[in-house]
């Protein structure tokens, strides 16, 4: 980590090879462009997916085979989800970063196994879990003597089929002592709104991320695609990669702006 701004960003499901390599070389120019930090973030499984019918990814053998490619190419960290503990050792033979899916940030055993790997570990807030009581998920990490943690926040459950931010949360989830990034695609979701698939709505994307920096996140998580109404998952909350080089822009202006006073 270093004491700016820093981001995850790349696509929610590794649809291909050539896909993946495509976002990577865009978000790899726009970042270096702007001396940034980043990481590349692809899913090789999507398993909580709303509908059996909807695609999950290439699997882990080939999903980790994908984020290799682009690790080698573009020298860059790469971070996916994992969902079950033993999956936890072969993605860590791979990943930078093992990020723990907000639905499983009380699983126990998923904590500690991702622990113990001595990655960097990020836990994503449960959209029903208060920012305090996130507390118990980075004891979990810490007993496995890894220190290694980012919190994010993706929202909070408002209702039925909707989701909230309250920017709170970073302030109180950055008392624990560990990077808060905020998760500026998954936080305009409105899950069960399309049938099958979890709605969204992509015009929140700048506010919301906007006022995430404001409020003193470390990092910014956006999931971006070159054609997002075409993705595989999360088809209408993604941010469109050529709308990506504006929003870092602003997201430094502000980070600039805030942190200087």
């Amino acid at each position: 980590m270093t004491n700016k701004l820093s981001f995850i960003l790349g696509p929610c499901v590794l649809e291909s090879e050539a896909l993946a390599l495509e976002i990577a070389h865009e978000v790899s120019s726009f970042c270096k462009e702007r001396n940034i930090s980043w990481f590349f973030k692809g899913s090789f499984d999507k398993a909580n997916r709303s509908s059996i019918n909807s695609y999950r990814g290439p699997g882990l053998k080939e999903g980790l085979r994908i984020l290799a490619k682009v690790k080698s190419t573009y020298h860059v960290p790469v971070l996916t989800d994992i969902h079950l503990p033993e999956q936890a050792e072969p993605v860590a033979e791979v990943c930078d970063v093992l990020q723990i899916p907000a639905f499983l940030c009380r699983q126990t055993d998923l904590l500690v196994e991702a622990g113990k790997t001595g990655k960097t570990i990020n836990i994503k807030k449960g959209q029903f879990v208060a920012p305090k009581d996130m507390i118990h998920a980075v004891r979990k990490i810490e007993s496995t003597n890894n220190k290694k943690i980012i919190l994010t926040d993706r929202g909070a459950s408002f209702g039925y089929n909707n989701l909230v931010s309250d920017f709170r949360s970073i302030p109180i989830m950055q008392e624990f002592g560990y990077p808060v990034c905020y998760d500026g695609t998954h936080s305009v979701q409105l899950p069960g709104t399309n049938g099958e698939t979890t709605g969204g709505d992509r015009r929140f994307i700048f506010p919301l991320v906007k006022a995430a920096v404001a409020a003193g996140a470390d990092m910014i998580f956006l999931e971006t695609h070159p054609e997002p109404e075409k993705a595989k998952s999360d088809a209408t909350n993604m941010l469109n990669l050529d709308c990506l080089p504006k929003l870092l822009d602003q997201c430094l202006s502000i980070y600039e702006a805030t942190r200087s006073v």
